[in-house]
């Protein structure tokens, strides 16, 4: 190309330069961009045929875009070339700065390798810078590095056949096709940074727009729950305090969502389960509590906790998830109820009378001296022990509770059924830690020595199987009923009347002497034998009890058998005409 009109070719490449560099940096796409640096190579640089071999990810090289020949261009382009295969093309010939021109009289080694190729025919070169139709030309692209110098990473590689002049480019068509390629470069690394930024941005509306239709999901669910929710502050001084609450939750505590905001779940939670909160985790903890409602009464709930989390900042607050389990509750107490009482007269049965026997005494029983084990008992049950004006006998009168309160379902009817009594406590008591356990003693010999110990009194119905026969089981049930409730209204709050089967029932009074167990006996045969008046008749029923001692050392069992014991020793030291009933 050293002619005399080099200078005015050196113009027009430069003006072709010009309007093809241009052209490369407005393209709107990589594709874009990639054909029209095929394009340029063959309008501004005075080819017949360029391709464009992009690396892809994995190295390898694959011809991204062909200008100059259709036949070709549906040929090889979308073929790939090995990464191996391509060193080796990079690596051979001659290098003309960073392109390598390989001559036909050595690249016919590469004809059988695994990069795409377009042969083209002609005839053998007459002179020594003719093009022979199997010479090689690639000009590699690599990233920009700093001052404009080509470094690094290769980006691909421009392949060039067929200068339309016929001969080997001279110093300056090699020049202008190095600098194309240095710009080929940098549009096409500007290209891919747009189509990353555009994907970017895609994926970021994308994220956007799933992340409000999470929101106005979690929104919706939130709102719209069945169950209560609520949103609470998690961390800092203001830990716990709500911030958000559904309508189902202040339908359930019958206070507004302006109201909500100004307490935490502390504030509101039952004073006996406030523990219970505060052991409850926050990330998936759950706990069945008590929470006050605006009028004063509490409901039984289930609370589940989760956090939710941001992945930079942390925990960002505390969902409470807060289920009504009023119903469940209730219907739990009523069964509780029912496997512990006695369906007909609703007294204990025979199971919870030997549970409580059992945890008043142990299997150790503990040597004290009399007065000590007067002292011991007094302090434990001192509540009983102070005596009214009526007598010795004080504490016994009409008008007491009939029986120990249960710790489930009494409680609950205690409270008028409003919801807030219930009282499930742990399992276990106060004497499960012997440490802790006071012994439970019993007067030595028969006279009162003014021991307090817990009397078992053992009591059998006299006569009441010829009411059976005489009037029926209606009317036995009826009788047995009436026992009941005299017997319960005899004894002390604390006192536990039980039906242990039958016509056989049995009191447990704790903090009695002797003679308190004696009159205690004589006072609630004088209630039972009154006469009870069933479907107009009146019916008369005797009663006769052996007095028990139960303390440390003996089985629950035990304790009852003895009393049942000096029941029949009872009975049978009576007139039988004074068991029998009318």
């Amino acid at each position: 190309m050293e002619t005399e009109s080099e200078p005015y070719v050196r113009l027009t490449t430069l003006r072709q330069l010009h309007q093809v560099m241009a052209d490369m940096n407005t393209a709107r796409s990589l594709a874009d961009t990639l054909q029209t640096v095929a394009d340029g190579v063959v309008n501004g640089l005075g080819y017949e045929l360029a391709c464009v071999n992009l690396v892809r990810p994995d190295g390898d090289l694959v011809v991204a875009a062909l200008s100059g020949n259709s036949a070709a261009e549906a040929l090889i382009t979308g073929r790939v070339g090995s990464r191996a295969s391509w060193d080796r093309r990079l690596n051979m010939g001659e290098a003309w700065g960073d392109l390598r021109f390989i001559p036909h009289t050595e690249g016919w080694v590469l004809d059988e390798d695994d990069v795409p190729q377009w042969y083209t025919d002609g005839p053998a070169p007459r002179f020594e810078d003719e093009w022979h139709p199997s010479d090689r030309l690639f000009a590699p692209m690599y990233t920009p590095g700093a001052g404009g110098a080509s470094c690094g990473e290769l980006l691909g590689v421009l392949s060039v056949d067929r200068p339309r002049n016929g001969r080997r480019p001279g110093a300056w068509g090699r020049e202008a096709l190095q600098m194309y390629a240095f710009q080929a470069a940098i549009a096409i690394s500007n290209a891919r940074l747009r189509a990353n930024m555009q994907r970017a941005l895609v994926r970021l509306e994308r994220e956007q727009q799933a992340l409000r239709a999470s929101e106005e999901s979690f929104r919706q669910a939130f709102e719209y729950a069945p169950s209560g929710m609520a949103i609470a502050e998690m961390g800092g001084d203001q830990h716990g305090r709500i911030l958000r609450t559904n309508d189902a939750l202040c339908r359930l505590l019958g206070r507004p969502a302006s109201a909500m905001r100004r307490y935490a779940f502390s504030d509101l939670v039952h004073p006996e389960d406030i523990g219970t909160l505060l052991r409850t985790s926050a990330e998936g903890g759950r706990a069945e509590l008590r929470l006050g409602r605006r009028d004063g009464t509490y409901v039984w709930v289930s609370l589940r906790n989760s956090v939710v989390a941001d992945a930079a900042d942390g925990p960002r607050f505390l969902l409470t998830h807060v289920e009504d389990i009023e119903e469940r509750k209730r219907r739990e107490l009523q069964l509780a109820h029912r496997a512990s009482h006695d369906a007909l007269t609703g007294l204990p049965n025979s199971a919870e009378l030997r549970s409580r026997l059992s945890a008043r005494i142990c299997q150790r029983p503990q040597s004290l001296p009399a007065g000590a084990a007067a002292d011991s008992m007094n302090a434990a049950f001192g509540q009983f022990g102070e005596q009214g004006e009526g007598g010795e006998f004080g504490e016994y009168g009409a008008g007491h509770a009939a029986r120990l309160p249960h710790p489930s379902f009494d409680a609950y009817e205690a409270a008028g059924h409003s919801g807030h009594a219930f009282d499930f406590h742990a399992a276990g008591g106060p004497y499960d830690a012997f440490d802790h356990h006071v012994h439970t003693v019993a007067p030595e010999d028969e006279r009162d020595d003014g021991t307090k110990g817990l009397a078992v009194l053992f009591c059998d119905l006299d006569g009441f199987k010829s009411i059976n026969d005489r009037f029926g089981h209606n009317a036995g049930d009826a009788v047995l009923i009436e026992v009941a409730r005299r017997l319960s209204r005899g004894v002390r709050d604390g006192d536990t009347v039980a039906r242990l089967g039958g016509d056989e029932f049995v009191v447990l009074a704790d903090g009695l002497g002797r003679a308190d167990a004696q009159d205690l006996a004589v006072r609630l045969r004088n209630e039972i034998i009154q006469p009870i008046r069933v479907d107009g008749r009146a019916m008369r029923v005797g009663a006769s009890f052996g007095i028990g001692w139960a303390h440390c050392g003996m089985t629950a069992d035990e304790v009852l058998k003895s009393a049942d014991e000096r029941m029949y020793v009872e009975k049978r030291s009576r007139p039988r005409q004074h068991r029998r009933a009318g």
